[in-house]
């Protein structure tokens, strides 16, 4: 069955946020925690509160019924936001140009799910590379589980994604997690070492029920 990748707006995304769960639930929880069904319902608070800003950027993968098989969205990062704060303070901590060129002008990544009996169709990088096509944005970060032999891992290293944190551990979590972060085609400036960049990157395959979390308590990708 063909599948469309298309754009969704913030009020399409509340109107659908069941749906939006559920991928999230099916690609994700059902996999890594003990009560999914409760989690689902931790993560559709915060999903709220992230569909009522108007500068989500949201990317949806439909079948011709309408149904929803994939979902990827993303914000810009700001201060006060908690992914963005934890991993600034790490990274300044590193360089504090290193901080600032990754996120000062960043698009943070914060979900991104294909349904399981739809992973392997290339569905996952599809969703990635609309998510990140024409955003005004000098940079696109995201935090995933370390192991860099991972799906998820290998989807974002041939999409031009590189670590900036490794075995990384956020706030109220023992779990090793990588943060990586895209040049992308707007940051064709100078980077932190002062070389330039023309923000181009290899292609690649999928992306298999990842999750990437740009603010709230972060959680593994598959």
């Amino acid at each position: 069955m063909d599948v469309s990748v298309v754009p969704w707006s913030a009020r399409r995304m509340r109107t659908r946020l069941d749906d939006v769960i559920g991928i999230y639930k099916a690609a994700f929880l059902d996999f890594h925690e003990a009560d999914p069904v409760r989690a689902a319902r931790d993560r559709a608070l915060h999903a709220r509160r992230h569909f009522d800003r108007p500068d989500l950027r949201a990317v949806a993968a439909v079948t011709p019924d309408d149904t929803l098989v994939g979902i990827t969205y993303a914000l810009p990062g700001k201060p006060g936001q908690w992914w963005h704060d934890v991993v600034h303070d790490a990274l300044t901590a590193v360089s504090p140009a290193t901080a600032g060129h990754w996120l000062d002008d960043c698009l943070e990544v914060v979900e991104l799910h294909v349904l399981p009996a739809w992973q392997g169709r290339s569905i996952g990088r599809r969703l990635l590379r609309e998510l990140l096509l024409d955003v005004p944005q000098h940079t696109a970060a995201l935090s995933a589980l370390e192991p860099p032999g991972s799906r998820a891992r290998r989807l974002y290293a041939s999409e031009g994604f590189v670590p900036l944190l490794s075995d990384f551990q956020f706030p109220g979590t023992f779990t090793p997690y990588a943060v990586l972060g895209k040049e992308l085609p707007a940051a064709s400036a100078v980077s932190p070492d002062g070389d330039h960049s023309d923000g181009d990157h290899s292609d690649g395959e999928r992306a298999d029920g990842e999750r990437a979390d740009g603010s709230g308590r972060p959680e593994p990708v598959r």
